[in-house]
């Protein structure tokens, strides 16, 4: 695995890619890998060659009083993982090279990003949009893969893709998750042993609706409640936000008819996590995939 640490020599890489007409896929990435992201190294091996993996912690994402500065941070053990995965580069750059002196320039997808995550951490997907479309610009993918547990995130990135018209298609892969239902997450290495259990309230929140949509109910408001009862009920809990909304435009929705998503975030022991389900509609029925 060849280590790259200069936009101008991952560029070199990607334009001999394209001359040989192959593939590259690549997952971006901010490190602290669990098996979440090996699973979409994994996926991109199976579609593409070569297979980029980018470690970036990208500031721009994060807020005045959110987790920059202790974002986990396990590079020589994400390179090992790596390694061991046979990837073929590992594209790794200092923050000068993604936002030289002078950078001035911010990509926003209207109407997406003002709501959810974006109304909980304003300026957080300006951040994300931004620096996975230089990603892009600088990898090239054919492909690029993101987990579904980020589901607005993965929104945003395929409109971004699609009003660009770019040549990269986005690859939206299944949550990870633990045995116990918690979803994978690098913010998880925070959790004390009390709050690991009490986190897997937002996998229980979302198995009780899947229950409930099973059963027949459609109503969006009193699916919501189920959701918070069960967040509400777990101690040291504290719900950000519950929503169900259109998968595409992420309008909240008052009753289940087209595609959705279930969205929980909460803080558990001073740790905000995401989790979410969707929602897909084949005639009368749906299938609810945690």
């Amino acid at each position: 695995m060849e280590v790259i640490h200069t936009v101008a020599w991952m560029k070199q890489v990607a334009r001999q890619a394209r001359a040989d007409n192959r593939l590259l896929g690549f997952v971006p990435t901010m490190g602290a890998l669990h098996e979440g992201h090996i699973s979409l190294v994994r996926q991109a091996q199976q579609q593409s060659s070569p297979v980029v993996v980018s470690i970036f912690v990208n500031p721009k994402q994060f807020g005045p009083s959110e987790d920059f500065k202790k974002y986990p941070r396990t590079f020589d053990a994400d390179r090992a993982a790596l390694e061991k995965l046979s990837v073929d580069y590992l594209f790794a750059p200092p923050a000068e090279e993604i936002y030289p002196s002078g950078f001035r320039t911010a990509v926003t997808v209207e109407g997406l990003g003002d709501r959810l995550e974006g109304r909980s951490r304003p300026g957080h997907f300006r951040g994300v949009t931004t620096v996975v479309l230089k990603l892009f610009e600088i990898v090239q993918p054919r492909f690029a893969y993101f987990g579904r547990k980020d589901a607005q995130q993965a929104r945003l990135i395929r409109q971004m893709a699609a009003d660009f018209e770019l040549d990269t298609q986005v690859v939206v892969a299944p949550i990870v998750r633990e045995p116990d239902g918690l979803a994978l997450s690098s913010r998880n290495v925070y959790l004390k042993d009390g709050d690991r259990r009490a986190a897997t309230a937002l996998h229980r929140s979302l198995e009780a609706v899947r229950r409930e949509i099973a059963a027949g109910e459609r109503d969006a408001a009193r699916l919501i409640v189920i959701l918070r009862k069960v967040l509400d009920a777990e101690p040291g809990v504290v719900t950000d936000y519950a929503e169900i909304v259109d998968a595409e435009t992420l309008e909240p929705v008052t009753i289940l008819r087209r595609n959705c998503l279930v969205l929980v975030a909460a803080f558990v022991g001073g740790t905000r996590l995401i989790d979410n389900a969707l929602v897909e509609a084949d005639g009368d029925s749906f299938r609810v995939t945690l």
